[in-house]
């Protein structure tokens, strides 16, 4: 195989078109390919931030505003020794974050009430109502709604195995 060969795996890579770094700790990104392309998503990222030593100094307000796009937009990189956070993390925490408008989806396709919703996910009502009309939905919020879906998913596979294209047992 010579250099110039390009091989596809055949995964569409994230690469982002904008990034803009408001306080606390999150990103605004326009994505340009990958999964999300075409989208605007806001990115908390102080999970990462919090978790990871490599990402300590980024704690600095001042050193985050400084944020920008990288490696045409394969990465974001901010003022400072080596600080640079890759597309493809930053697009797996914007696929594990919930919009308002994801969220009201998420109600509705599970035909839920905001009382019931407020039960289920162990919230107040008022916290549901903040969700559906301005947000920001936290992380273990949005995780607890994939977490719901995927439970009445898996209750409809058992009660009917051909619904989800499995074998009825003999």
């Amino acid at each position: 195989m010579s250099e110039n060969e390009i091989i596809d795996s055949g995964i569409e890579l994230p690469r982002m078109a904008a990034v803009e770094p408001l306080p606390p700790f999150t990103l605004r990104v326009e994505w340009a390919e990958g999964r999300r392309a075409g989208r605007e998503d806001l990115v908390d990222l102080r999970s990462v931030i919090y978790s990871y030593k490599i990402y300590k100094p980024l704690r600095d307000e001042a050193l985050f505003a400084t944020g920008r796009l990288a490696d045409d937009g394969d990465a974001v990189a901010w003022d400072g020794e080596d600080l640079e956070m890759s597309a493809d993390m930053i697009q797996s925490l914007a696929e594990q974050a919930m919009t308002p408008k994801d969220f009201s989806l998420f109600l509705a396709k599970n035909r839920l009430t905001q009382e019931a919703a407020a039960a289920v996910l162990g919230r107040s009502r008022r916290q549901i109502a903040n969700y559906v009309s301005v947000g920001p939905i936290p992380r273990v919020v949005a995780l607890a709604c994939y977490g719901f879906e995927a439970r009445q998913r898996d209750a409809t596979i058992a009660k009917d195995p051909a619904a989800e294209g499995g074998v009825a047992a003999a």
